[in-house]
């Protein structure tokens, strides 16, 4: 698998043939379920959970689906499933995971890939080796509004980005079993690294646990690439708005994507600084520019819906998937650094490029 898969509009993508399996049914699970239900008939085989009422659920959402308790049992007598979903919490992604791919079927990963990149490279290769697909569940990178961003960066007609901020933050789901940074970082994380094509050189992290000691419910996260471009994320689930924004800033102009916006998701701002280099004095070298505010027109499609088809073209096409398992580990690897640099109080974590790390 060489070829980068495209994102073919639904119409066009026969998914026919392709029998799935969910394995974890609970919160977001069931949106699994839904969003597979939706792609055919047959397409959703089977639903793996140790609750009865995630079973139960499943089986009234997608009647016909053999439903069981066991992952043992699905993967031993999957009745021709060819590929696993794996949305169990994220402390069992790797093991699950793991078992899938050594059963021989393709698998995509709800983020993050894995807790520890050792183990993210593990079934890289794993799935390499096999030639199964190994897809993350990076929902935002198959938003169209955030597509059309990237076409914006590639073009050129953002000019060159200089920097660029997102916002997560919320009152609430507080959780126990990981912090802020974990459980919400990877979405802006995989946009970053998928608008400016990149990993960065440095990763710095400060967080604050104000709710539970040791679990860090505000964090701060800089990511320093090539070229002195920045990246900042703010995350946060004890904040008193709901807020799900990005911005990029470019020479020519800057754009915003608010997926809070149900109408206007993407903003497209032809504002900036201009350089005259024969001004004298230099002050005067640099005006501002005040252009008009563009709304793209956004044809619109559930993100979910895109991501789970993109998975079974990938498939069918023995294609690389937009967030294919290299792109979930590099999540995982600027997460980690971004640990490691919260818990020496801020200093910043240089990252060695994947292929230099063996």
């Amino acid at each position: 698998m060489s070829t980068r898969a495209s994102l073919s509009d639904g119409d066009r993508v026969d998914v026919r043939g392709i029998r799935v399996a969910v394995v974890g049914a609970g919160a977001w699970g069931g949106n699994h379920v839904r969003a597979f239900g939706r792609l055919g008939p047959g397409v959703l085989a089977a639903v793996c959970d140790p609750e009865p009422k995630h079973l139960a659920a499943a089986a009234a959402a997608v009647p016909g689906i053999r439903c069981t308790s066991g992952l043992k049992d699905l993967l031993e007598n999957g009745d021709g499933v060819e590929a696993v979903v794996v949305s169990t919490p994220s402390s069992t992604h790797f093991e699950v995971a793991l078992a899938a791919l050594m059963a021989g079927k393709h698998v995509l990963v709800e983020k993050p890939l894995a807790l520890i990149a050792a183990q993210a490279e593990r079934l890289v290769r794993e799935a390499a080796s096999r030639h199964l697909v190994l897809m993350t569940g990076h929902l935002l990178l198959y938003h169209p509004a955030v597509r059309r961003m990237k076409e914006l960066v590639d073009s050129g007609e953002l000019g060159s980005v200089y920097y660029l901020y997102s916002q997560r933050v919320n009152l609430g789901q507080v959780r126990r079993d990981e912090n802020a940074l974990w459980s919400l970082a990877p979405h802006d994380i995989a946009v970053t690294l998928y608008l400016l094509g990149e990993e960065p050189v440095d990763v710095s992290a400060r967080g604050g646990s104000y709710l539970q000691d040791g679990i860090p419910d505000v964090v701060f996260l800089n990511m320093r690439f090539a070229g002195d471009r920045m990246a900042q994320v703010q995350l946060s689930w004890l904040d008193p708005h709901k807020i799900r924004r990005t911005t990029v800033v470019g020479s020519r102009k800057m754009v915003v994507f608010d997926d809070m916006d149900s109408l206007e998701k993407l903003r497209i701002y032809d504002k900036g600084v201009d350089r005259n280099p024969g001004a004298v004095p230099y002050s005067d070298s640099l005006t501002l520019r005040w252009g008009d505010v563009l709304i793209p027109r956004i044809k619109m499609e559930e993100p979910l819906v895109v991501e789970c088809r993109h998975f079974l073209q990938c498939i069918r096409d023995g294609a690389l998937p937009l967030s294919d398992g290299r792109q979930g580990l590099a999540v995982v690897r600027i997460l980690e650094a971004a640990q490691a640099s919260m818990e020496r109080g801020g200093e910043p974590v240089a990252l060695v490029a994947a292929g230099e790390a063996r």
